[in-house]
């Protein structure tokens, strides 16, 4: 199913600068989605990471419980 969306000229431009030769804009609106969403999940990754660095010296080991 596809739907219509309302852009103005200039995003519409923009938008074409950011496609590959042949590519619809679905592809390439889909292919800038994936880009920002792994983005996020890396943020997210190091965040917790960092997170869990600050904390683990409140951590008891296995072998000590």
């Amino acid at each position: 199913m596809t739907t219509t969306i309302k852009l103005e000229k200039e995003t519409k431009e923009k938008l074409e600068r950011f496609g590959h030769k042949g590519e619809s804009y679905d592809e390439i609106i889909e292919r800038l989605i994936d880009y920002f969403e792994e983005l996020t999940m890396e943020e997210l990754i190091e965040a917790r990471w960092e997170r869990l660095q600050r904390e683990k010296k409140h951590y008891i080991p296995l072998e000590d419980v």
